[in-house]
């Protein structure tokens, strides 16, 4: 066996995943425990409260329903615009990333609406579509539209030439071309779109409940910021960073499983 392959060996074993897991999480383990002991015991400031403080705090309002009430509307929002910008991203994708002259007319356009900072245009979206939930989303499906699209063109264009003219060769179908060529051949590019967006839904969704909203974590933690209630402002931004990771994670193994044969045997 080369030494690659024993390593592939090693981290197979039951052993070997714990100490990957160990060595992924170390450094964050280290600072949730400085973050719990520090401000309690050694370092006491109002505006940096004990993780240990903040958790027994998150308690009561999980009880009560409060924050399960507001994580609801976020991923609601955030779930309905990902969702959107995906059904609309990847089929204009594979088509703009087939036809490049169609694309080379598009390029300025898109480029430039790509750029635009999707928090400057937040107010915009306020100002025709008022404060409610059409505007949120609508802000959500810019923001996660373009990560998809471009990832998907390029997907397309990365396509291996050598295996499109084998499938012509043999006769295939342009129907049968794209279910068993292009579609695999770009899935990697546009499952990293997928991935890339699924983060921005939630960053742009933060600020957007920020500027006007009844329910959702941004407008939790600003209510609490403005309210000094700072230990159950920091309830809602841990909840938002472990919705974010969950998502990440949940996303890697969804592409390991559908891009199985691009993994490196054990052996």
């Amino acid at each position: 066996m080369t030494e690659l392959a024993l390593a592939a060996d090693k981290k197979n074993t039951f052993s070997g995943k714990l100490l990957t897991v160990y060595e992924k999480s170390a450094v964050i383990l280290l600072i949730l425990l400085a973050w719990a002991i520090v401000p309690r015991y050694f370092y006491h400031h109002m505006f940096l409260p004990s993780l240990l403080d903040i958790l027994k705090t998150m308690v009561p309002m999980i009880q009560s329903g409060e924050l399960l009430n507001h994580m609801g509307g976020s991923l609601l929002r955030a779930g309905i615009g990902l969702g959107i910008a995906t059904l609309l991203a990847v089929p204009l994708g594979i088509v703009l990333g087939w036809f490049p002259r169609v694309e080379n007319y598009l390029d300025p356009l898109l480029q430039a609406m790509r750029n635009t900072s999707v928090l400057a245009i937040l107010p915009v979206f306020v100002l025709f579509l008022g404060v409610g939930e059409l505007s949120k989303v609508c802000v959500i499906i810019w923001g996660c539209f373009f990560p998809q699209f471009i990832n998907t063109i390029q997907g397309v264009k990365n396509v291996d030439a050598n295996l499109i003219f084998y499938a012509r060769s043999i006769g295939i179908s342009n129907f049968g071309l794209f279910r068993k060529v292009v579609l695999p051949g770009a899935l990697s590019y546009i499952i990293a779109g997928f991935r890339i967006a699924a983060s921005v839904s939630l960053l742009v969704l933060v600020a957007a409940e920020m500027l006007g909203a009844s329910r959702g974590l941004g407008y939790m933690v600003q209510h609490y910021q403005q309210a000094m209630l700072i230990e159950k402002m920091y309830c809602g931004i841990l909840v938002m960073i472990t919705l974010g990771v969950l998502l990440n994670s949940i996303i890697v193994r969804l592409e390991k499983r559908l891009l199985i044969w691009r993994q490196e045997p054990s052996v």
